[in-house]
């Protein structure tokens, strides 16, 4: 207690008496909070500057909601159904048909739905003395450039590359995609899986713009969904020479599955210079998710396109599965060796993109395709992994997958809406 008339010294407010240190600490830490500010600022402006958009007009080329069956699949219609046995180069398990329990609209929604080939024609003629004739095969309208002609037929000379139809026909080929002979003696058995195929290869293509597809991945061990992209004619040779460009590839396997299962989505660019050399290594990225699948909801799978750049993403462009500024060639950018080994033959690599675009083989006319594919033996599901119950150099490798029936047909959903892809609109857009 202070003594009357006394007073209370304050000295520290006295500027004298003030903690230098203190002083020193209070105006660092706003300087660097600060400096934070302004750092953050120019890195956010810069970033946005920096984000590749596209310059000029972007005219509809299509805008599907399905309203009919007819109006997808009927003359008119958006969309042509593949069929075919093949394996389309994959290796694939499945079968393409047209059957509408495999593609069919319902709700204002396309639903492309993997069958058991077994339920049509029985089980015991999967695997011997059984002969499946694919009467309505489209081989003839698909293997060439000129798929828009009507006149296209058997031995009429659409097996080639180029713009008219030459007399060369590949009745091997023709016989592998149009039918399938089931022989226990000699391993042959017939594709044990039914899906669909569809492609906007008579209706819809584009170079350069913009695509959205708003889809519903399946759920069940070994579906392999896509939305995809091939061009209208092989420019610069046959695949992948003339490119791929894949919106989105999937397994339907669950998230428990080591190689990126349903909670993955992946978004590639396929392109190199000879038929079994292919650089999509070296173009390729994925987006996943962390609490659940892509086939537990509706998503927007999204492509960008322009002579500058090509961007494929999900939902959003912060959710970019690949971007790639068109600024090196790509044969530069494939770094490819001079010379390669095929077996035992050497070869000089030759630069099949020299008379494109700095684009190119992504400077051509696209048109989309989705589908539901099954297995395969292109490495797409890897060997060992996940209790794959087939080897891809197997010859008997649609076999061993057959007979692995119970395994997988088990995480297949009796449910439709869970074991379809179910594609709720598809946008595409020309740039103009």
């Amino acid at each position: 207690m202070l003594p009357i008339g006394s007073s209370l010294s304050k000295n520290w407010l006295e500027p004298t008496s003030r903690d230098t240190y203190t002083r020193v600490s209070y105006y660092l830490t706003y300087g660097v909070a600060f400096l934070g500010i302004v750092a953050s600022a120019i890195r956010c402006y810069f970033g946005y500057r920096d984000v590749l958009m596209i310059k000029g007009n972007l005219c509809l080329v299509m805008d599907e909601t399905f309203d009919s069956q007819d109006s997808v699949f009927g003359t008119n219609g958006n969309w042509f159904q593949e069929i075919d046995l093949s394996g389309f180069g994959n290796g694939e398990f499945e079968m393409t048909t047209s059957s509408s329990n495999n593609s069919f609209v319902q709700n204002n929604q396309l639903y492309i739905v993997p069958t058991l080939t077994s339920d049509a024609i029985g089980e015991a003629a999967i695997y011997d003395g059984y002969v499946f004739n694919a009467t309505d095969c489209t081989y003839n309208t698909t293997h060439g450039t000129t798929y828009t002609s009507s006149t296209c037929s058997l031995g009429s000379g659409c097996a080639s590359n180029s713009q008219n139809a030459t007399t060369d026909f590949d009745s091997a080929a023709y016989y592998d995609a149009c039918s399938a002979v089931s022989n226990s003696t000699a391993g042959t058995i017939i594709n044990p899986v039914q899906s669909a195929r569809l492609s906007t290869r008579a209706s819809a293509s584009i170079k350069y713009g913009k695509v959205e597809v708003r889809a519903k991945l399946p759920t069940g061990d070994w579906l392999w969904p896509a939305i995809w992209m091939l061009p209208v004619n092989d420019t610069y040779g046959p695949w992948p020479m003339s490119g791929e460009i894949d919106i989105m590839e999937s397994r339907g396997n669950g998230p428990e599955y080591p190689r990126q299962g349903s909670n993955y989505v992946r978004g590639s660019l396929n392109w190199g210079p000879t038929t079994w050399l292919n650089a999509v290594s070296k173009t390729y990225g994925w987006w996943p998710r962390k609490r659940n699948g892509y086939n537990e909801g509706f998503h927007t799978y999204s492509l960008e396109w322009t002579p500058e750049f090509l961007r494929i993403y999900v939902d959003s462009r912060l959710h970019q599965m690949q971007s790639l500024k068109f600024g090196e060639p790509f044969f530069q950018r494939g770094d490819f060796p001079p010379v390669v080994q095929n077996g035992s033959q050497s070869i000089v690599l030759e630069n099949p993109w020299v008379d494109g675009t700095v684009a190119a083989p992504f400077d051509q006319s696209f048109y989309l395709i989705l589908d539901v594919a099954v297995g395969g033996t292109n490495g797409w599901f890897p060997d060992n992994k996940g209790g794959k119950p087939w080897l891809d150099g197997s010859a008997t490798a649609m076999s061993d997958f057959a007979k692995a029936q119970d395994q997988w047909y088990s995480t297949w959903p009796t449910n439709i809406e869970d074991r379809a892809m179910i594609v709720d609109s598809v946008k595409m857009w020309q740039l103009c």
